[in-house]
């Protein structure tokens, strides 16, 4: 969790999203509190900017586990859509699932790397090409 967090490439699932959004919450209610005073000055409001970048990059990594441009969290009510809904089975153009489900345990050639043996097309049976390239 929290790998790259200020990158905008990639997946991230509900629980990094929702850790990333408390964590924005508790900053910047330091920030409210520390900012009523004088000694510390305005200047403490600067330090927003950090949390806001990650907002920002959290937020386009959690759409594009949804399938969706980054774009998609300034359309309104979106956000709510990024906390509750899960994200695509398997890979998608935006890379593959954070929690694992759905990506392909095999390489292009049809090796299964779980268990050793070659797949075929169905998932049980080499292709007739494979059964030539390596005999059972």
């Amino acid at each position: 969790m929290f790998k790259a967090p200020l990158s905008f490439y990639g997946r991230i699932r509900r629980t990094e999203f929702a850790l990333t959004q408390i964590l924005y919450m508790i900053t910047y209610f330091f920030v409210l509190v520390f900012e009523n005073n004088k000694a510390v000055g305005s200047w403490i409001v600067i330090i927003l900017l950090l949390p806001i970048y990650l907002l920002i990059s959290q937020g386009a990594k959690r759409c594009h586990d949804l399938g969706r441009s980054g774009w998609w969290q300034l359309v309104p009510f979106y956000g709510l859509m990024m906390f509750f809904a899960a994200g695509d089975f398997g890979p998608n153009q935006y890379g593959d699932n954070p929690k694992g489900e759905g990506n392909a345990d095999y390489d292009e050639f049809g090796y299964d790397f779980k268990t050793g043996k070659m797949m075929g097309a169905e998932g049980s049976e080499p292709s007739q090409a494979l059964r030539e390239i390596k005999p059972d």
